[in-house]
């Protein structure tokens, strides 16, 4: 039995994948604030919505998936009603396994995860790092609960708030430049519509020459920038602009709140 606690938007793209991935409704609790919250998620998924407290005496795995400023609260609620052999997941920015670990008491194994909202699409990026208690086996079936919704990958744990600035807030880059040149597309006189078309296609283009190609992206963007032409006038312009310069400092960024909110 899976437990997903704080079932707001990535709670629910996380329950939607399992669902998709081949677990049954019966086999997936879900815990919600609000009553409204949870008739529409048993209306929605057939899933059983509980208590936090229900939720913790009840399933095998735990997936804490509340919003970092709510997590001590929700681990003052639950902690006198976690057994020892439970596996706990954490999925909240910032958050660390000594945090969860800390306030659970005892030697309850904890591993930290941050996947991101592609996990809709089945094309997450996940990572996931072990707590003082995790064992191989832990690992491994977090691994098989995340790998059905996209790829995972573990690293340390001191490399999680980089990983959040990466790839957890990642999409939302990629969404900001895709709205950037469609407006571009507008401005050079394209319909909106067909601008969006255009630019889509060609970052999934892109995308899937990035991912199966194993060049580096140098090599492919030196592929289509012609001596004089159309493509290195833009690099010209992007760089004159600063623009990896503003990427490099709005990810630090990302990183450097992370740790904030892991500080309280």
């Amino acid at each position: 039995m899976i437990a997903i606690l704080g079932t707001g938007k990535m709670g629910e793209a996380l329950l939607s994948g399992l669902l998709r991935a081949g677990a049954r409704p019966g086999e997936v609790l879900a815990t919600a604030r609000r009553a409204e919250r949870a008739a529409d998620l048993r209306e929605r998924y057939g899933v059983q919505v509980v208590s936090n407290v229900e939720a913790a005496k009840t399933a095998d795995t735990l997936i804490l998936a509340v919003k970092p400023q709510d997590m001590a609260s929700l681990l003052a609620e639950i902690a006198p009603h976690v057994p020892g052999d439970r596996l706990v997941v954490t999925a909240a920015a910032g958050i660390t396994t000594s945090f969860v670990e800390s306030r659970l008491g005892g030697e309850i194994p904890v591993v930290r995860v941050m996947s991101n909202t592609p996990v809709l699409v089945d094309e997450a990026m996940s990572v996931i790092s072990a707590g003082a208690h995790a064992s191989e086996a832990h690992l491994e079936r977090t691994e098989n609960l995340l790998r059905p919704v996209g790829k995972v990958l573990r690293i340390p744990e001191s490399q999680q708030d980089a990983a959040t600035a990466l790839s957890g807030s990642g999409p939302a880059y990629f969404f900001y430049l895709v709205e950037a040149m469609v407006d571009a597309g507008i401005l050079l006189g394209m319909p909106r519509a067909a601008a969006l078309d255009m630019v889509v296609q060609s970052v999934v283009g892109a995308a899937i020459m990035l991912r199966d190609s194993g060049e580096h992206p140098v090599i492919l963007r030196e592929a289509v920038t012609s001596p004089g032409g159309t493509t290195i006038s833009a690099i010209a312009e992007l760089e004159r602009h600063s623009v990896r310069a503003a990427f490099l400092a709005a990810i630090e960024a990302a990183r450097d709140r992370s740790r904030q909110l892991a500080a309280g």
